[in-house]
């Protein structure tokens, strides 16, 4: 049988081997609407999600405005949250930093999954010297103090969103690097991978098309938990006075009040509050999608 015989006869079977099946994704869903922590996270976050995106739309509010005399309590007359150090009203600050927060939080994530994915995926496919390499350099960032690192970058380039948001995602990106040269390794064997090389696929095709789709639940749970750290990570570099000033965030109002916590524990409390809520339905839809990913754990349910 001559190579174009085989590439006939195998071209079918290669698509069907290849694409995701369609009730895997149904059954993932159904596994992910049975767990309750899961289905909770998502709900939370929805929520939190709504109020950030729809709030600042709603009110017609300046979360820098000076609303009335500085750290009062709540559920005075200057705002149901009270106020902060210098009077501003925290419940619009809640809104609108919000905003900010999971723009950081969402933007880092890609952008550190879209490195991730990239260099894993080029080592695990190529092997050889191209691991080797690559290995190597993930290796260097990974023992990097990745804080330390992204203060640094930061500091260059002043500290707005956008460099706030690069800063992190160029940090924090070894992990799924890790993750997805793994998954190339294991997949890069199967069978319809040979038979796609032998009916003339290239490489770009074969990494791209075929094994990326294959490998993306582990790098969708992935990507989900890289948002609850991109969001802890500009939480600590607010705290640390590092944060966009001219943009309300939630760690900008801790990093801000925190010098009077005793006297305004509201001011400080209720944006970590908002933080750990997040985080915590960021980590809950990621347990969550792990359980409806893995065959293994599917079979429990």
């Amino acid at each position: 049988m001559n190579q174009s015989s085989i590439a006939t006869t195998s071209t079918p079977g290669v698509q069907a081997i290849a694409q995701k099946p369609p009730g895997q994704w149904r059954e993932a869903l159904r596994v992910f609407c049975r767990n309750p922590s899961a289905v909770f996270g998502f709900f939370l976050l929805l929520a939190i999600v709504s109020i950030a995106v729809f709030g600042p739309m709603v009110m017609d509010a300046d979360p820098f405005e000076l609303v009335g005399p500085p750290m009062m309590p709540p559920g005075t007359e200057f705002g149901l949250l009270g106020s902060d150090y210098l009077g501003r009203d925290l419940l619009t600050g809640l809104i609108f930093g919000g905003r900010a927060t999971l723009l950081v939080g969402v933007v880092a994530a890609f952008l550190s999954v879209f490195i991730g994915v990239v260099i894993g995926a080029v080592a695990g496919y190529y092997g050889g010297w191209v691991d080797e390499a690559l290995m190597r350099i993930t290796e260097f960032f990974q023992v990097l103090p990745t804080l330390l690192f992204a203060m640094v970058l930061v500091t260059l380039f002043s500290p707005t969103l956008w460099t706030i948001s690069i800063a992190i995602g160029v940090v924090s990106w070894t992990g799924t690097a890790r993750l997805a040269r793994g998954e190339f390794l294991r997949l890069k064997q199967l069978d319809y991978i040979l038979a796609e090389r032998v009916i003339g696929a290239g490489n770009g095709r074969i990494i791209w098309k075929v094994i990326l789709p294959n490998a993306v639940a582990p790098l969708i749970v992935s990507a989900t938990l890289a948002i609850g750290t991109a969001i802890l990570f500009e939480a600590g570099l607010s705290f640390l006075g590092l944060g966009d000033p001219n943009m309300m965030s939630w760690g900008l109002m801790i990093g801000n009040n925190r010098p009077y916590i005793l006297v305004a524990w509201w001011a400080v409390t209720l944006p970590g509050v908002a933080i750990f809520l997040t985080v915590l339905a960021v980590s809950l839809i990621g347990d969550g999608l792990n359980d409806a990913f893995n065959p293994r754990l599917r079979e429990r349910t």
